[in-house]
């Protein structure tokens, strides 16, 4: 389809909602005379119902320039398929606009290697076209080494799943994260007495650096400062290998056999399900983060009880939308657009949706 033949189709739709010629419709566009004040207000209020941009949008398509974004997020590991899921969102989204000249880039990071984040983001930095950036922040130094270089740069980048405030992004796509460790702590307040003891556990190789675990961590803690907090074991599993894993689930079970419940502060729950169904441990609750394959199979079987989850596949959806929205027809973007936090069990999954 030609760009004119674009331009039309928007066109041909006002008229026809307007019951009126193309024509009248143009006359309204480019602010001519000889069209009633009635008729124009009719046809400006469709206009604006539409959301239509006619001048951007005709300048867009009439350059021989295509739009370019780049999507910088972890990559799939043999321990969480979790990033998959944002994936799709970016695919989605990217399919709604590539008729528009638009070209997404996707890249993507180790999340157990600092360097491939340093090395993936110069390669952003080093291309002389970028006209925006999605960016989902693990190691929090380096993302904003990386955000403030974009800002010198110009470059409008949005956050999904963690956001770094003290960053000028566009906009934050995600939950909030502390809130999102209180609510996840007021259910295990629901689930277990006042006297039982309970482990929080970070499954992650780099947890000092990890701003999302950080966050709901201290959301979590924050909520039990008024109900017993030393009956919270906290442990840091830095080797996500499912065989470091099991070994250090057996060590912290053997030395605190009265623990009743544990909560897994990302989608890495699945390996600590994978080991309460080995030793066909029922007894223990268990309560996790995201909606995937693996967690649910385990949540259908009764070894995880519940699932905190976040909506990552719309987070990545919206985020490439709204970089689109803002570089094609200048709009404003909302700088928090928080995520609902999910509460997730056997009866309920079937209806949900990322």
């Amino acid at each position: 389809m030609e760009n004119k033949d674009k331009e039309l189709v928007g066109v041909k739709e006002i008229a026809r909602r307007a019951g009126v010629s193309i024509a009248t419709v143009d006359r309204v566009l480019h602010n001519r005379t000889g069209v009633s004040q009635k008729t124009k207000e009719k046809i400006l209020a469709i206009i604006k119902d539409l959301d239509y941009k006619p001048n951007i949008l005709a300048r867009r398509l009439a350059s021989s320039k295509t739009m370019q974004l780049y999507t910088l997020i972890p990559e799939v590991s043999k321990e969480t398929d979790y990033w998959d899921v944002p994936l799709q969102g970016i695919i989605q989204a990217e399919n709604e606009i590539k008729l528009y000249n638009v070209k997404v880039i996707r890249l993507f990071y180790d999340m157990n290697d600092k360097q491939s984040f340093i090395k993936q983001a110069g390669t952003i930095l080093a291309s002389d076209n970028v006209d925006g950036v999605l960016l989902a922040p693990a190691f929090l130094q380096e993302a904003e080494n990386f955000t403030q270089a974009l800002t010198r740069k110009k470059i409008p980048f949005v956050f999904i799943n963690s956001d770094i405030p003290s960053q000028k992004s566009l906009s934050y796509f995600g939950p909030d994260l502390f809130h999102s460790g209180r609510t996840a702590a007021h259910l295990v307040n629901y689930l277990v007495s006042a006297t039982d003891k309970f482990a929080l556990l970070n499954i992650a190789k780099d947890i000092e650096s990890d701003h999302h675990i950080l966050r709901k961590e201290a959301g979590f803690m924050d909520y039990f400062r008024r109900f017993n907090p030393e009956r919270i074991i906290k442990r840091n599993f830095y080797d996500t290998r499912y065989p470091a894993v099991k070994k250090a689930l057996a060590s912290l079970l053997a030395d605190h056999p009265d623990i009743r419940l544990l909560f897994v502060t990302n989608s890495r729950v699945s390996l600590v399900a994978k080991y309460l169904a080995e030793v066909e441990n029922k007894e223990i609750k268990l309560i996790g983060y995201d909606f995937l394959p693996t967690n649910v199979a385990y949540l259908n079987s009764g070894t995880i009880d519940f699932l905190v989850c976040e909506k990552p596949q719309e987070q990545a959806y919206r985020g490439i939308k709204a970089l689109y929205r803002f570089i094609m027809f200048e709009e404003a973007q909302d700088k928090d657009y928080l995520m609902p936090i999910d509460i997730i069990h056997k009866e309920n999954q079937q209806f949900y949706k990322n």
